[in-house]
């Protein structure tokens, strides 16, 4: 009461203030979270020149202040340099390009062009290597020639995996691609398949070779070592089945190589890496999808063999290829697939299964070309009895005796090309399997 009535007397000094009130003049000290009570109670202090208000400030008497951002942290490397895209490699000067190469090895019928870093550009003609009069080949030419056939994605993966194996297309070949890994660099092979088709007729082929394409089912190997033929004489085999019976055909391959168009037949051609993961995968699923001919491009392994059986033991036709250099050394290969015990059941699959092995080989001819030799063996009842006796080494007497049947050894054949002219002295021994025998049958005709 007495402090009111003091308050309220005009003229008496103000009261005293109250303890711990600062003098008008001073602001109390504030810390972090003063929101500026105070000052609206005291009267505003001196304040050093601002900049005008904002918005954000307006508001800063009605809310707290918005903690402060902390920094960003730096951006990674990848997004503060800029890494260009890889270039495409160009040819040096001087070098031709790599359609201008198999064009001309198309023109003088080269099989195959061979082309490294570090090396000059080489074609094989009817088995000898010969060498061109291009430059040495540098890692950025031999790069722009694998850009011409192959996608960025298959690049990399020959340099992930360091092999690669494909086929492109002109218009005037099929080219089948190797690309591997060496000691001077990176090199390719690749090997001509000719668009059109040769007939049986053309290639000269033995009459027995139409017989055993007549066959409703079992197994047909054609073998020899690589470079023999063995596509060629395989794919004059199967367009005379295209043209001359209704037949569902499916072929597996690694890669294509010659492509067959539907005619009597319907074909469908699958390669492997593209089409299918395994010759053994693609192989079973052909059992399902209603075929009457199966090609299998290689009998790889025990699997591929296996199945393959099966297909021929179930009523289809079935063609495959081997690396073996005689009909008999093909079924031993094929039984040395399989352990001592499974041999004698494998026997008897073979020898019910089997319908011929045709074994081939190429010879320089007189007038500059190659003809094809062979090795040709029928299941007859005889050689029937002979597989699942194990009696390997007799059936080759059998082949001697067997020509009625169509068999045939490759001496004969490369006598046979003698007697026609078609090769010298010299080329059929050289090519023999047996030279003492080969000398034999020529003794007297030198």
């Amino acid at each position: 009461m007495v402090n009111s009535n003091r308050q309220g007397r005009p003229g008496l000094p103000p009261p005293p203030p109250p303890p711990n009130m600062p003098p008008a003049n001073r602001r109390p000290p504030q810390d972090d979270d003063d929101d500026g009570d105070a000052t609206q109670i005291l009267g505003p202090a001196p304040k050093p020149a601002a900049p005008p208000p904002t918005s954000q400030t307006r508001t800063r008497a009605a809310a707290p202040p918005p903690p402060p951002t902390p920094p960003l942290p730096p951006p990674p490397a990848a997004t503060r340099e800029y890494i260009p895209t890889r270039a495409r490699p160009q040819r040096s000067p001087g070098c031709p390009t790599l359609k201008e190469l198999v064009e001309y090895a198309n023109e003088k019928g080269y099989s195959d062009v061979h082309l490294g870093v570090a090396e000059i550009p080489r074609y094989r003609d009817r088995g000898e290597i010969i060498m061109t009069e291009h430059p040495v080949t540098d890692q950025n030419t031999f790069m722009s020639w694998l850009h011409e056939v192959l996608t960025d994605q298959e690049i990399q993966k020959f340099e992930k995996e360091m092999e690669f194996d494909g086929a492109t297309q002109y218009d005037f070949a099929r080219v089948r691609i190797n690309v591997f890994g060496t000691l001077r660099g990176p090199a390719i092979v690749m090997r001509l398949i000719p668009v059109k088709i040769l007939t049986m007729e053309q290639l000269k082929l033995p009459p027995v070779f139409r017989d055993v394409s007549n066959s409703h089912k079992g197994l047909i190997l054609v073998t020899g070592p690589t470079g023999s033929g063995k596509s060629t004489t395989m794919a004059a085999m199967v367009d005379y089945i295209n043209r001359e019976h209704p037949k569902h055909i499916i072929t597996i391959e690694d890669p294509i190589e010659f492509v067959h168009q539907s005619k009597k037949s319907l074909i469908k051609q699958r390669e492997v890496g593209q089409h299918t993961l395994k010759f053994d995968n693609a192989l079973k699923a052909a059992l399902r999808e209603d075929p009457d001919l199966i090609l299998v491009g290689e009998m790889r392994d025990k699997e591929t063999v296996n199945t393959a059986l099966k297909a021929a033991q179930t009523g289809h036709l079935v063609m495959g290829t081997l690396h073996t250099n005689s009909a008999v050394k093909t079924i031993e290969r094929i039984l040395n697939l399989y352990t001592a015990e499974e041999q004698s059941a494998m026997r008897v699959a073979i020898s019910e299964s089997l319908v011929a092995v045709i074994a081939q080989g190429l010879c320089r001819t007189t007038d500059g070309k190659r003809a094809a030799f062979h090795d040709i063996l029928i299941n007859t009842e005889t050689v029937k009895d002979y597989i699942k006796e194990g009696k390997n080494d007799e059936i080759t007497s059998l082949m001697l005796d067997g020509e009625f049947d169509g068999m045939m050894t490759m001496n004969k054949s490369l006598f046979n090309l003698y007697q026609e002219g078609r090769i010298t002295e010299e080329v059929a021994l050289e090519m023999s399997p047996t030279r003492n025998e080969m000398a034999q049958m020529l003794r007297g005709r030198f």
